[in-house]
């Protein structure tokens, strides 16, 4: 079952909150909720465009990845990065727009100041980072 966890440093500064992310491409309404609840504070256009980013991120890791996967928002006052975990080992590469996609990683480049990702022998993290300065 898939489960929520909460991290918080102590000094307060970088709150971390994960979600496992169940095998199922009818996980992203359940997950753009979750987001949604935890970023209601953000001015509308933030709060739509970071949702924008978690999910593309968790419907690439859906539709390409394998499982487990898990979503993370690591946030300060005036940052946000969005990852997503998968153990699949080949690496997110942005292909030719299509009409069978192709548009996800372009859309979260637009959105976010950096992306990138993480490669590890048993799978990938898949991050954006987003600047909350600007409301």
């Amino acid at each position: 079952m898939p489960t929520e966890e909460r991290t918080t440093q102590p000094d307060d500064s970088l709150h971390v909150v994960a979600l496992e992310v169940a095998d199922d491409l009818a996980e992203l309404a359940r997950v753009r909720s979750w987001a949604d609840r935890l970023l209601r504070d953000l001015p509308e256009e933030q709060r739509v465009d970071a949702l924008m980013v978690v999910d593309e991120l968790t419907s690439n890791a859906l539709r390409h990845g394998k499982p487990p996967r898990q979503v993370r928002l690591l946030r300060k006052r005036d940052w946000l990065s969005v990852e997503v975990d998968d153990t699949c080992v080949d690496p997110a590469c942005p292909r030719p727009p299509s009409l069978d996609g192709g548009h996800g990683l372009k859309l979260v480049a637009g959105m976010s100041v950096s992306w990138g990702q993480w490669q590890r022998p048993t799978g990938k993290t898949v991050w954006a980072e987003i600047d909350l300065t600007a409301g």
